[in-house]
């Protein structure tokens, strides 16, 4: 894992919500560890430049091209590494997520009870501990749904904690397809220190329809990631759950104010809500194929 002195932190404040998933595309090809949605727009993390000004201004230049001439605005500060895992470290401890779902960093301790399961994850530079609402959003409605024997796929997989907590609560085996080498890196240390690197497959790619065709049929989808992503991946996402009405959808990472854009299109996607999770500014859903019971 690579452990510069300092961070560049990049946020771009989204010219429209439709533009998220341009944007992200943008961040991590400029090399971000990364992508983060917050209600101020989108962060990432970036090696220092030798001069973070120019950087910066080749950013704003290179995304609003991404974007065919769209103004960017991209505010940049320095964020430096031991502050940034001291944040991290200060004050986490374990997080009981449901009756039997607990997440803990590896410097703490957790008495289990009897049917717990206990996941392992050191924070690093990949987003994904369960301190974020979006992560925790997802967990409890996994618990709710993951079944005995079944194929996850897990897109935007980061620290790989969904796909770990999929395969410890008694999936079969999971995919997680993660575009970010770093996230990767910190996501098998994940898988090793959980012991579930025998059922885990990282994909380092980034997901579309081409590279979902490709890997089959999953039984549960789960997309943590900005819902400018998730919208155009949805009609991929039913494909991937095969014809039938038996797959599962979670999604989250969205904004309660972007939710309804993300229902419309899952509706139109052959998808109905089943049941939502809400914290704080953030909305997580469990989506199942229309005629499922």
């Amino acid at each position: 894992m690579i452990d510069p002195a300092r961070w560049l932190v990049l946020t771009v404040a989204l010219p429209s919500p439709e533009l998220a998933s341009e944007v992200s595309e943008g961040l991590l090809a400029l090399g971000g560890a990364a992508v983060e949605e917050r209600p101020e727009g989108l962060v990432t993390y970036v090696l220092p430049p030798e001069d973070p000004e120019a950087f910066v201004r080749d950013a704003r230049e290179r995304l609003s091209e991404w974007l065919d001439g769209t103004p960017v605005e991209v505010a940049w500060r320095w964020q430096e590494n031991e502050d940034w895992a001291a944040d991290w470290k200060r004050g986490l401890g374990p997080r009981q997520l449901t009756d039997r779902l607990v997440v803990k960093p590896t410097w703490t301790e957790w008495d289990a009870a009897p049917g717990q399961v206990v996941i392992d994850v050191d924070p690093q530079m990949a987003f994904g501990t369960g301190e974020h609402a979006t992560t925790r959003g997802c967990l409890r409605l996994l618990d709710s749904v993951v079944r005995d024997g079944d194929r996850v796929l897990d897109v935007g997989a980061g620290s790989a904690i969904l796909s770990i907590a999929a395969v410890r609560l008694g999936a079969g085996e999971a995919v997680a397809v993660e575009y970010d080498p770093d996230a990767n890196l910190n996501a098998r240390e994940n898988l090793e220190q959980n012991g579930v690197e025998d059922r885990i497959v990282i994909v380092e790619a980034m997901a579309d329809d081409a590279l979902l065709a490709e890997m089959g049929r999953f039984d549960l989808v789960l997309a943590n990631i900005l819902s400018g992503v998730i919208r155009p991946l949805l009609p991929t996402f039913r494909r991937a759950l095969g014809p039938g009405t038996d797959g599962r959808l979670i999604v989250s990472g969205i904004l309660q104010t972007e939710s309804a854009d993300v229902v419309r299109d899952a509706e139109a996607a052959g998808f109905r809500v089943e049941r939502t999770d809400e914290e704080d500014e953030w909305w997580s859903a469990l989506l199942l194929p229309v005629g499922s019971a």
